[in-house]
């Protein structure tokens, strides 16, 4: 079994990911922002869920946790993200800069800090592996110019994760991206077309499975590699 580190886990994605987890019999930390968050995410899945307190933009805060966390990490998986700024507010011609700024510290930013927050964890583990959670919006193969400061930031942190993934090449710790596809999430809107129980289910295999091979590439939810 493995210890697994997800961020963002008190709804969406982030949730399913640590329910298939805890179900597999995983140790599985998940974070959340706030006491009230801890508390609501251990009575939803059970006190085997251990919750850690921190914003991912609070580095400050992120380090002191993952220096608490004693053991070793296995998996880190980099979920928590924002859609960013209401959609007439994220427009090439009508941007809210500082809603762009924020999305870019939470789903840009954040990830490469908890990732370095936590590699003395991973490196104490024989296998260590880091996940981030992208998106189909990041794709540069499409022109579209709606919600563009989530799409700029997710398109951001794929060129980050591939650059980290080529700094731990070495240390033989794999990194890779993952697009979770349309999920019926509180941000995917009931219209989507994906359940997250089996989009967690997916992304949790593939973390199981992940080796060296495959460092600094682009998969779908059910395993298939993408293009950037």
């Amino acid at each position: 079994m493995s210890t697994i580190v997800i961020t963002g886990a008190g709804r969406g994605i982030g949730h399913e990911l640590a329910r298939a987890a805890l179900a597999e019999g995983h140790t599985v930390y998940g974070s959340v922002r706030s006491e009230a968050d801890a508390a609501k995410l251990q009575c939803d899945l059970g006190e085997a869920l251990m919750p850690l307190v921190f914003d991912v933009t609070d580095r400050a805060a992120v380090s002191r946790t993952a220096a608490s966390v004693a053991g070793p990490v296995d998996i880190l998986i980099n979920n928590a993200g924002i859609i960013g700024p209401r959609p007439e507010r994220q427009s090439p011609l009508a941007m809210d800069f500082d809603g762009f700024a924020e999305t870019l510290a939470i789903n840009t930013i954040a990830p490469l800090a908890v990732s370095q927050a936590f590699l003395p964890a991973l490196r104490r583990s024989d296998r260590g592996r880091i996940l981030t959670i992208s998106s189909q919006m990041s794709f540069m193969g499409y022109r579209k110019s709606d919600q563009i400061a989530y799409r700029a930031s997710k398109a951001a942190v794929n060129k980050v994760m591939q650059g980290l993934a080529t700094a731990l090449e070495d240390e033989k710790i794999p990194v890779v991206l993952v697009d979770p596809g349309w999920v019926k999430t509180d941000m995917g809107g009931p219209s989507a077309d994906l359940d997250p129980a089996q989009v967690a289910a997916g992304i949790l295999s593939l973390a199981e499975a992940l080796g060296m091979p495959q460092t600094g590439r682009f998969f779908l939810w059910s395993g298939q590699e993408r293009g950037f």
